[in-house]
């Protein structure tokens, strides 16, 4: 029996890459996405995935954390890449397959700051890095506390939805559905998902009524948190990777 788990939580541990400032693991993140993006190559990219293999080695990221994709998504990559085969030969199938590993590296990073980071100092982190668009006055707590509630409500909402996969499995099949001409008459989707809307909104009421008890969402960015001297070791560690990396594509 496989144990599957949900990427977006906290995987416990107390390791150097868990003990950094949010903002500075949301900075290295948007550091490589911006060196991957002005620079797709293939040693970039193979850079940046090496920063997340070590990165997940020191963190002490079990291999069980790491979700399974379905089969589904290798056949749609396959697919695109005979699809671009087809069109521009070899090279638009390289261009396809560059462009695949640089959207799977981006989740892998953005998903292994979930994984160090406690969901409390998503939001003040945000807060901070976004402190400069105040003087435009821009909700910038606002945008922090949304987004932090969107990564905390996305775990909830995943297990909701494999219970609910779960009951259906466990209903005894009707006759009547066996008989169905058309999988659109069938109108169990639609239960699930109705029963999945329910469950979120009862579940934002619920955080809702707590977040307001606690005194309301400026105390989720009230938390005073900040870089500290790994913070800026780590930080030039990476630039200074990034740097060597563009020189060395250029030469």
């Amino acid at each position: 029996m496989t144990m599957r788990t949900v990427p977006l939580r906290q995987v416990p541990g107390d390791s150097m890459i868990h003990r950094l400032w949010a903002g500075t693991k949301l900075g290295i993140v948007a550091i490589l996405g911006i060196m991957t993006w002005v620079l797709p190559s293939w040693p970039a990219l193979g850079f940046v995935a090496g920063v997340v293999i070590v990165t997940a080695i020191v963190a002490g990221i079990p291999l069980g954390a790491i979700p399974r994709p379905p089969w589904w998504i290798w056949g749609l990559l396959a697919l695109g890449t005979a699809t671009s085969a087809s069109f521009n030969g070899l090279d638009g199938a390289l261009v396809f397959l560059r462009a695949s590993v640089l959207a799977l590296v981006v989740v892998a990073m953005s998903v292994l700051v979930i994984w160090t980071t406690a969901m409390a100092d998503i939001a003040p982190a945000l807060a901070s890095l976004m402190r400069p668009l105040r003087w435009l006055r821009l909700p910038v707590d606002e945008w922090a506390v949304a987004i932090a509630l969107c990564l905390r409500g996305m775990p909830m909402l995943i297990d909701e939805l494999r219970i609910l996969r779960a009951a259906y499995r466990l209903r005894p099949s009707s006759k009547a559905s066996e008989t169905v001409a058309h999988p659109s008459a069938q109108t169990a989707v639609f239960d699930m998902v109705t029963a999945a809307m329910s469950n979120a909104l009862r579940r934002s009421a619920e955080m809702a009524e707590a977040i307001t008890a606690r005194g309301g969402t400026g105390s989720l960015v009230a938390y005073q948190s900040g870089p500290h001297r790994r913070d800026a070791v780590a930080l030039t560690v990476v630039v200074i990777a990034c740097a060597a990396v563009i020189t060395a594509s250029f030469l």
